[in-house]
């Protein structure tokens, strides 16, 4: 079974999200509630730390393409923190999310 650990902190509208492990489609649906929960309608900006994501198929895409539209809809920014050659960072960029929001560092 795969496993995929959320951890969010708050400060002054901030939060700051770091998920670790793999998100698949075993695991999206809590994946998916985790983020939910971890996010106000008061935050203002939202950065979602995946560098310790060793796993991420097209479920976890899902969730994090329907967040980002959300968070569009809500007007709170959002920023992807991937490292450059991270597994998560490639399927982010093939999958065209990378064009809906900012990624760290940039390319």
């Amino acid at each position: 079974m795969s496993d995929a650990r959320v951890e969010a902190e708050t400060e002054d509208g901030r939060v700051r999200i770091v998920v670790r492990g793999e998100v698949d489609l075993q695991n999206a649906g809590d994946f998916e509630a985790q983020l939910t929960e971890a996010i106000s309608n008061r935050a203002t900006m939202v950065s979602i730390d995946l560098a310790d994501v060793a796993y991420l198929d097209s479920a976890g895409l899902r969730v994090l393409f329907h967040l980002v539209d959300r968070l569009a809809t809500l007007q709170i920014a959002v920023e992807l923190v991937t490292p450059l050659r991270s597994p998560s960072r490639r399927v982010i960029e093939l999958s065209g999310l990378a064009a809906l929001v900012p990624l760290d560092p940039p390319a």
